[in-house]
């Protein structure tokens, strides 16, 4: 059984950064998908980047150039690097992670951490 942990959520003004952590225990997490999502209360859950085992990431058009993911496979962490927030990146973040690379669906989820974004 694989557990995820977010941490590192928080009050931020407009423009500023946060750094998002997951940590990951239980199983080979080296071949393990990872993403992170957001939600906001009342609208459906987003993707918002991910990055496979071999290192290869996505990103979701509205954070594309301003978020970065990486992961540090000796340290079971993945992490979220947010520059340049805007109002509309507030949201619960979770991480996710998945076996199956192929598959569309995330098999673990953490319970998010709060971003929010205001001045």
């Amino acid at each position: 059984q694989v557990h995820v942990v977010e941490s590192g959520g928080g009050l931020v003004q407009p423009g500023g950064s946060l750094r998002l952590s997951c940590q990951a225990s239980g199983g080979s997490l080296n071949y393990y998908t990872f993403g992170w999502f957001r939600q906001v209360a009342g609208k459906e859950r987003e993707g918002v980047a991910s990055i496979g085992n071999d290192r290869h990431t996505y990103y979701a058009e509205s954070v594309e150039g301003r978020f970065t993911i990486s992961r540090d496979n000796a340290k079971n962490t993945v992490y979220l690097q947010m520059n340049s927030l805007k109002p509309e990146d507030t949201a619960v973040y979770y991480c996710a992670a998945k076996s199956d690379s192929r598959s569309l669906a995330y098999d673990y989820w953490g319970q998010g951490t709060q971003v929010t974004v205001s001045s």
